[in-house]
């Protein structure tokens, strides 16, 4: 059962605002002293003379002048009620209580606001601070989260150099540096370190001369790159629950992930320095996936070949070396390798000459084949692919960030047709080639796509 928003709110963890049915009422400056004034007090009664000295910072009393002054206070505390009346008859009267303290010269008027924990910011706060303290840290990262939520700058502001203010104050923005440092804790208790760190950031430019503020910052920043290692951008397509990474390192090391290597029109597959280079991403997955077998790939590769109609076949006056059947460009086969697949994807043609070459629009297609085959075998597993094309194929027409941009564009199109593609498409990019690449391009594709839809990058060729 939800509780009743209260028609009645206080805030004081900022410049003082009252609110009435949401609706902000103007209060004259002394009367918004006087109503900070009772809420330093806490909840206790606060005599007219003293209200007067603390509210009209009155420091000689002057004789006969008692009377005027509590006329004064009291002309203030009807406007105060007045306020609060705007809630229903007689809320006034209910959260400013009157009383009376027998003095040596007769009784004296008290004042004291009664106002609930929904009513009162400062309260809230200080009471979610307090319940998080004994939470476990999921229930600790909420109540903290809506406490912090309350501080909108320091509290009781327009009077906090006054004396009265000054423990108040203090307790509140103690109260405060707790709640962060308790975030920081739950978030890392939660291993959500990217959660964490901006807090720990604010919490270090809040207090540039604690050392143990900055430490806090230096240990989740470790942390975050000890979590990432290699990992250069990731970004969470809104709405999708798709990750697009970008990282530095070794496509076969990538043990959770199918991955995707580029094949030619051919589909050879014997390292032999001549059609295959041993050091090109199809040398490397037979040595390293298939131990050197390159006849066990190429088992695999023709029984899933079985599905596909051949564009031709060479004849061996033609083609000495190498396969002789031809498929068309954007033949993506499925390969079994061990508890993953490899995606064989044909992006270029492997001439007579044996060069292959391939062009922008052929690397196009052959992605926008890819991504259907990967939703249809996948498994819905990470995918890992190279930064395709910059290899020997020879895509010269595109550099390195066009390449990048490509493989995301055509990616992210596909979660049109089919939003379970993959849950992540890893673009692994070698060190040599990094600096070559605009990361910054990538992330403000994904932005737009986050913003509009998945659209055409303006450097990717058409």
């Amino acid at each position: 059962m939800q509780s009743r928003t209260p028609s009645v709110r206080v805030h004081v963890l900022g410049p003082v605002r009252l609110e009435v049915d949401d609706v902000t009422v103007r209060l004259t400056p002394l009367t918004a002293r006087l109503l900070l004034r009772l809420v330093a007090a806490d909840g206790e009664a606060v005599t007219a003379r003293r209200l007067y000295r603390d509210v009209w910072q009155q420091t000689v009393e002057l004789p006969h002048q008692g009377l005027r002054n509590r006329n004064e206070v009291q002309k203030r505390i009807l406007e105060l009620r007045r306020a609060f009346d705007r809630a229903g008859p007689g809320t006034g009267d209910r959260i400013v209580r009157t009383g009376r303290l027998p003095t040596a010269h007769g009784a004296e008027s008290t004042y004291r606001l009664d106002l609930s924990v929904e009513e009162l910011d400062s309260t809230q706060f200080t009471r979610l601070v307090g319940d998080a303290l004994h939470a476990a840290p999921a229930s600790a990262v909420r109540l903290l989260a809506d406490a912090l939520r309350l501080w909108h700058g320091r509290p009781l502001a327009e009077v906090a150099d006054e004396e009265f203010a000054a423990a108040p104050v203090r307790r509140l923005t103690q109260l405060r540096e707790t709640a962060l440092r308790e975030l920081i804790a739950g978030h890392t208790a939660l291993g959500r370190y990217d959660l964490a760190l901006p807090v720990a950031e604010r919490t270090a430019r809040e207090r540039p001369d604690d050392p143990e503020a900055a430490a806090v910052l230096a240990r989740l920043n470790a942390r975050l790159r000890e979590r990432h290692g290699d990992e250069l951008l990731r970004h969470t397509l809104r709405g999708l629950r798709v990750d697009v990474v970008v990282l530095r390192g070794d496509l076969f090391e990538q043990e959770d992930a199918n991955l995707v290597v580029g094949f030619c029109d051919t589909f050879d597959t014997f390292p032999d320095d001549v059609v295959i280079s041993r050091e090109s991403v199809q040398g490397q997955l037979v040595d390293r996936l298939f131990e050197g077998r390159y006849r066990l790939l190429d088992d695999r590769l023709r029984r899933g070949l079985k599905g596909f109609t051949p564009l031709a076949t060479e004849s061996v006056r033609a083609k000495r070396r190498g396969r002789r059947t031809r498929f068309p460009i954007g033949t993506a086969v499925a390969v079994p390798a061990g508890r993953r697949k490899v995606f064989a994807l044909a992006y270029s043609r492997l001439g007579n000459d044996l060069r292959a070459r391939s062009a922008p629009a052929d690397l196009r297609l052959s992605l926008d084949c890819l991504w259907p085959a990967v939703a249809r075998h996948g498994l819905f597993k990470p995918v890992a692919i190279p930064l395709i094309g910059a290899g020997l194929s020879r895509i010269v027409q595109l550099d390195r960030t066009q390449l990048l941009l490509l493989i995301v564009e055509t990616f992210t199109r596909s979660l049109r047709q089919d939003p379970a593609v993959s849950p992540e498409l890893r673009i692994v990019i070698r060190a040599d080639e990094l600096e070559r690449t605009d990361l910054s391009a990538v992330e403000a594709f994904l932005r737009s796509a986050d913003g509009q839809g998945p659209a055409l990058p303006p450097t990717a060729a058409g």
